[in-house]
């Protein structure tokens, strides 16, 4: 039952969110796979590895692929913060499933906001991707998309229940 003054977001809503979420952590899981097969064994080779610029090995394993490659700046590389990306996409996508249970404005903010963050990792990453190590991963070109469509779910959300705040005439 909703609150007063609370809008209930569409179905549709609801099942993008599930939908993006769940394809969001596969992802990541497999992610995570891909990175720890290939540092248990060098020649292990992933689905997703296609060619030499087409290998999504080569990016999970490369100096970016654990903390956005900045982490390491400010820890040893081993560090438990040096986490690889997949880790944190783990958490992002469960996070984002989880406040979308709730249909407070605080929840939608939240959502929103970490949307915007996703976004900009994203960004920073694809740019990596493309001009520093000059590669194409479909794994992480997927999880791109993901978060945008996340963004845009997040917004549609947050004006659904209210969170735009009206001026003060």
């Amino acid at each position: 039952m909703a609150a007063a003054g609370v809008q209930v977001v569409p179905k549709w809503e609801r099942k993008a969110r599930i939908f993006l979420c769940v394809f969001g952590l596969v992802l990541s899981v497999y992610a995570l796979h891909v990175e720890l097969s290939r540092e248990g064994n060098p020649d292990y080779r992933a689905m997703c590895d296609l060619g030499e610029s087409v290998s999504c090995s080569k990016v999970f394993t490369s100096r970016w692929g654990r903390g956005f490659g900045l982490v390491q700046f400010f820890v040893a590389k081993d560090s438990p913060l040096n986490q690889p990306n997949s880790v944190l996409g783990i958490i992002f996508y469960t996070l984002q499933m989880g406040l979308g249970l709730s249909l407070s404005k605080k929840a939608a903010l939240l959502l929103v906001l970490s949307s915007w963050v996703s976004v900009a990792g994203s960004l920073y990453l694809a740019s990596i991707l493309a001009f520093v190590l000059g590669d194409f991963c479909m794994v992480c070109v997927s999880t791109y998309i993901i978060n945008f469509a996340l963004l845009f779910t997040n917004v549609k959300r947050r004006k659904a229940i209210g969170g735009k705040k009206e001026k003060a005439g």
